[in-house]
C-alpha cells in the first residue's frame, strides 16, 4: 500500500478547484491554461529560453556493455 504523497494530493486539490471555476469545461480549462502561459512567456521573455519545438530523440548508448 503507498503512503498518501503530500505534493500529489496539494496537486489534485488545485487541480480540482482549477477545473470547478471552468464548471468542468474542458475547452474553458484550456482556453485560461493557454492565456496563462502567454502571460508566463511574456513576463519571462528574455529571462528563461522557451522551447518552442519538440525535443529530438537521442539514442543511449550502453555503458554497461564492454566487447
Amino acid at each position: 500500500m503507498m503512503l498518501p504523497d503530500e505534493i500529489l494530493e496539494e496537486i489534485y486539490q488545485i487541480r480540482e478547484e482549477h477545473a470547478k471555476a471552468f464548471n468542468y469545461d474542458p475547452e474553458l480549462i484550456l482556453a485560461d491554461c493557454l492565456e496563462r502561459q502567454k502571460q508566463f512567456e511574456k513576463e519571462w521573455k528574455g529571462k528563461i529560453k522557451f522551447i518552442k519545438t519538440p525535443l529530438k530523440k537521442r539514442k543511449i548508448s550502453n555503458p554497461s556493455v564492454n566487447s
